[in-house]
């Protein structure tokens, strides 16, 4: 296992536990983004009739999607009540609320495991008299979440704040082998097959974040190795270390 790729930007930092892991396995590391996200204008988003000042509660299963949401309220003038609650996927995920808002416990929740379960465990405690506001990617929201939402009688809306665009990647893979590439997106995935239709695997091992990104995976045929969070491998880098180390120790 010499070179993988990662589906994200580079890190800024030179002491991201990515280069660590490259450092201690002989391995390189490129990072190449597979999509990129376009901002919806305030004008368009009007159209789609959600006052987000009638919503206690916003639901974030990413940080684009923290970003996307400010900018909107920014670009309409409109400042977030305090009292709004957060509920977000990961810890990582909520922590970068702090860019934004005076970050204080009672308002702002995230899941034990970076699973959508124990995200609604969390949102379950608290839903009542809540009105949930579920910014996501044009026509890119999770059904798990809309349909638990449905299902427990939740007030909710959907809008969507910001649309995903799939990067030309064909020279990328054409012209070089890679033994690992690993997604964190199910649109990072299709991005994949647009620009390559009749990929094949041949032995590539494939790594997967988050559980619609797995079920992206399998549907497009793609047999997965690594796949994070899970209990002992809550990030990609710690899934990839679980499985550089297994793959050492077997020569």
């Amino acid at each position: 296992m010499k070179k993988i790729l990662i589906t994200q930007p580079r890190p800024e930092s030179d002491k991201s536990p990515y280069f660590e892991l490259g450092r201690k396995y002989g391995v390189t590391l490129d990072f190449h983004p597979f999509i990129r996200l376009e901002g919806i204008p305030a004008k368009d988003f009007r159209k789609q009739k959600i006052d987000i000042s009638q919503y206690s509660a916003v639901i974030f299963t990413s940080r684009n999607a923290i970003d996307h949401f400010f900018r909107t309220c920014e670009e309409m003038k409109l400042s977030v009540s305090q009292d709004t609650k957060y509920f977000c996927i990961t810890e990582a995920v909520a922590l970068y609320l702090q860019k934004f808002i005076l970050y204080r416990k009672r308002k702002v929740f995230y899941g034990a495991d970076g699973t959508n379960k124990s995200m609604f465990d969390v949102i379950n405690k608290h839903k009542e008299n809540e009105k949930f506001l579920y910014p996501c990617s044009e026509n890119q929201q999770d059904g798990d979440i809309v349909s638990w939402l449905k299902s427990h009688k939740c007030e909710f809306a959907t809008p969507w704040m910001y649309r995903t665009m799939f990067n030309d990647v064909t020279s990328l893979l054409e012209g070089k082998h890679y033994d690992i590439i690993c997604f964190f997106t199910p649109s990072g995935i299709k991005s994949l097959f647009e620009a390559i239709p009749q990929f094949k695997q041949n032995g590539m091992r494939i790594g997967a974040f988050g559980s619609n990104t797995t079920r992206a995976a399998e549907e497009h045929g793609l047999v997965l190795d690594i796949m994070a969070p899970q209990p002992k491998a809550p990030s990609m880098v710690a899934a990839l270390e679980q499985f550089l180390s297994t793959v050492n120790k077997k020569k």
